[in-house]
């Protein structure tokens, strides 16, 4: 027989936070997730994406995909944009949605830089720190494609590119989001200007780690100028590898080190981190991993990657993370937070459906139901 389920509110998870000036009612974060669903001419978000995070709105925050600035941050197929009215427009009702159901919501800008293709671009190459291939793989309209070698952006296109991230920003507030995260992840350009393989410049934007992280600097300063206090989260992966351009050597963490300390100065709600890949599916996050620079930001800590409720429970308990947040979970469990506070099942998402398109592994994931609570053991096995 199914046993009624007495709500488990006091784990951390549950816990209300700050995260600079976005209060959440609770540490379920959700993470930003590449989808795919906007496919039309314009990039416009869609009654589906409205439906989507509206069945998400429970997390303690959203954190939508990763959306365009411009045209020219364009690497992947049928992703949404913030640089149109039209865009604007269509996030508006994403967000009005969200907070009719008292969510709270920001949006991740993204720029994929080096790491697109000339299919994407009308033909252009695509520009990254220098004209270095990072030897990665773009999602064309025609599927997946290696990386081309970029040209080198010039000074000015470095400025356009901080005035598009502004820009962004602008939208993004006039369309109702609680703030902005910026992806500084994966194998895209805040990442490509990071690494010093990628990024062989001799001006103020390379030639040694603190003019690496300049770009990034310029663009959180940018991107903070449109809001009143502290609503601009930082994405970083320290330990991200792809291909043979990333690896997490402890060159690259060392440099990250110094730039989690440099972010201290600058107006960051909140440190949105990716940790390690887990080696086998069975295994727990590396905290430590997590505590590395936890010890160097003074600010909030999302912590990202392969946690389930009580490796997450533990984490936040341990004073390592203020909030914990979800990718794949949220995709299949659109009720996360109550499945939590229940103890109720988890599903598992269907991978093949992740950029199909459609509605089919989008929004039609179910919420949980008493068939998902534990059920009660025989009486041959109590204790």
């Amino acid at each position: 027989m199914i046993t009624a389920v007495v709500p488990d509110l006091g784990q951390p998870l549950l816990r209300r936070a700050e995260l600079g000036d976005l209060a959440l009612p609770n540490r379920v974060v959700m993470a930003p997730v590449t989808r795919a669903r906007a496919a039309d001419d314009g990039l416009v978000p869609t009654a589906m994406h409205a439906a989507y995070y509206a069945e998400r709105a429970g997390a303690g925050l959203i954190i939508t995909e990763a959306t365009w600035v411009s045209e020219q941050a364009i690497g992947f197929v049928n992703v949404p944009g913030i640089y149109s009215e039209e865009q604007v427009t269509a996030w508006r009702r994403v967000t009005d949605v969200v907070h009719a159901l008292g969510g709270r919501i920001v949006l991740q800008l993204w720029h994929t830089g080096a790491a697109s293709h000339p299919d994407h671009l009308a033909g252009q190459l695509p520009a990254g720190p220098s004209a270095i291939n990072p030897h990665v793989r773009s999602f064309t309209p025609s599927g997946f494609k290696d990386t081309v070698t970029p040209r080198e952006m010039t000074t000015a296109d470095i400025a356009a590119t901080v005035a598009d991230y502004r820009a962004a920003a602008v939208n993004a507030r006039l369309a109702g989001f609680d703030g902005v995260e910026i992806g500084a992840l994966g194998s895209f350009l805040i990442a490509q200007f990071l690494n010093p393989r990628l990024n062989r410049r001799t001006d103020a934007y390379g030639g040694d780690r603190s003019g690496r992280r300049r770009l990034l600097l310029e663009i959180i300063d940018a991107v903070a100028a449109p809001w009143e206090g502290r609503r601009v989260g930082v994405r970083l992966g320290p330990y991200w590898t792809a291909g043979d351009r990333f690896r997490a050597d402890e060159e690259t963490l060392a440099d990250y080190d110094a730039l989690v300390t440099e972010l201290n100065r600058h107006p960051v709600a909140y440190l949105h981190l990716r940790g390690r890949d887990l080696s086998a599916p069975d295994l727990t996050p590396d905290v430590e991993a997590i505590a590395r620079y936890r010890r160097r930001f003074h600010g909030p800590v999302i912590a990202n990657n392969g946690f389930d409720r009580e490796s997450a429970n533990a984490l936040i308990e341990s004073g390592h993370a203020d909030a914990v947040s979800f990718a794949t979970h949220f995709i299949a469990n659109p009720d996360l937070v109550t499945r939590f506070a229940l103890g109720r099942a988890l599903a598992t998402g269907d991978r093949d459906s992740y950029y199909t398109g459609g509605a089919d592994g989008y929004v039609d994931y179910p919420a949980s139901s008493w068939q998902d609570a534990p059920r009660e053991e025989p009486a041959a096995r109590r204790t």
